[in-house]
């Protein structure tokens, strides 16, 4: 079990927050595959206190797929105390989560994400922020640290305890490693020794073993699943049997994948439009075809969507020529 402030989980497996994939369709999918807890997509802290349209939109949690939190980005503690009451009020959160770790160049450049970590007293201040504009547990999602050269995510972690913070998580790379390299475990697990909090470790699990590995080898609380949910929501399922010590349940076959993959964007569209929904299908339907032989035909009509008939036909095909 575990505690996020006054919320207590089910079990120890979430779906991590990433731009452009944890929309609520997929979220529904991987909490019906075995996820306890999700995140939001992050959304701009000023974008929702200039109550921009699109920005609120992500924010949009149905009430069964609970409990899940709110991600917002920002450097400027009273804007960021503002959206996160607005957030939490749009969404109806059981978190209000904070991105200090988004590697990506456009929001470090406006010092957000990532570039917090080269300022942890503004951290904190932005930690302490939120946790006063809000009635529900704060949390921070951060990174090993800026650079090679200024490692700090154990005195971070420490900074967002203190300020207020109700759990943490930590990807095990720097900003500039981005994505690339090996992720550091070990830093994840002096983070969860420094702390009293509970801890999620994120960071290069891609398979049930991963996620039972990095609990065993960290100590932490949870595991934040990323990448290695992308077309595979029953990632989760396969992940809790791991850590129970249980048999790991198989892959089902790729028709019953599609049959969810057309779902997911189906679900989106009923929520966000048919053009929408099939934008957001042309990079996530892809995925669920990852290790596919002969798949590329396919991935090639996907990339191209333009509307759910033409969603229906790409699976059918797939369905009677791949299966």
């Amino acid at each position: 079990m575990v505690k996020i402030g006054s919320l207590e989980l089910s079990g120890r497996t979430a779906l991590a927050p990433m731009a452009g994939v944890s929309d609520f369709a997929f979220r529904h999918m991987c909490f019906r595959f075995g996820a306890v807890y999700a995140v939001t997509e992050m959304v701009s802290a000023k974008a929702l206190v200039y109550n921009d349209e699109k920005t609120k939109a992500l924010l949009h949690i149905p009430e069964k797929d609970k409990p899940c939190g709110a991600q917002i980005f920002g450097h400027e503690p009273d804007v960021m105390g503002e959206a996160a009451a607005l957030a939490l009020e749009i969404s109806g959160a059981d978190v209000i989560d904070i991105n200090m770790g988004c590697p990506v160049g456009k929001i470090v450049k406006s010092g957000d994400g990532s570039a917090l970590m080269k300022d942890p007293e503004l951290a904190g201040r932005i930690v302490g922020s939120v946790c006063s504009s809000v009635s529900v547990p704060v949390t921070v999602k951060f990174r090993k640290g800026f650079d090679g050269g200024s490692v700090n995510a154990v005195e971070f972690a420490r900074i967002c305890e203190q300020a207020g913070a109700s759990a943490l998580t930590v990807h095990g790379r720097t900003r500039t490693q981005m994505y690339a390299g090996k992720a550091d475990w070990d830093i994840i697990r002096e983070v969860k020794k420094s702390v009293e909090i509970p801890v999620f470790a994120n960071g290069d699990v891609f398979s049930a073993a991963d996620a039972e590995h990095i609990l065993r080898y960290t100590g932490c609380d949870g595991v934040m699943i990323g990448r290695g949910s992308f077309g595979d929501p029953w990632l989760f399922a396969q992940a809790n049997a791991a850590i129970a010590g249980e048999d790991i349940p198989p892959l089902p076959s790729l028709a019953e994948r599609m049959d969810i993959a057309e779902e997911q964007i189906c679900l989106l569209a009923s929520y966000a439009g048919e053009r929408k929904a099939c934008v957001e299908a042309r990079h996530q339907l892809p995925w669920y075809l990852h290790g596919v032989a002969h798949a590329s035909y396919y991935k090639q009509q996907l990339v191209r969507l333009e509307s759910l008939e033409q969603l229906h036909e790409i699976c059918k095909g797939i369905r009677k020529d791949l299966t």
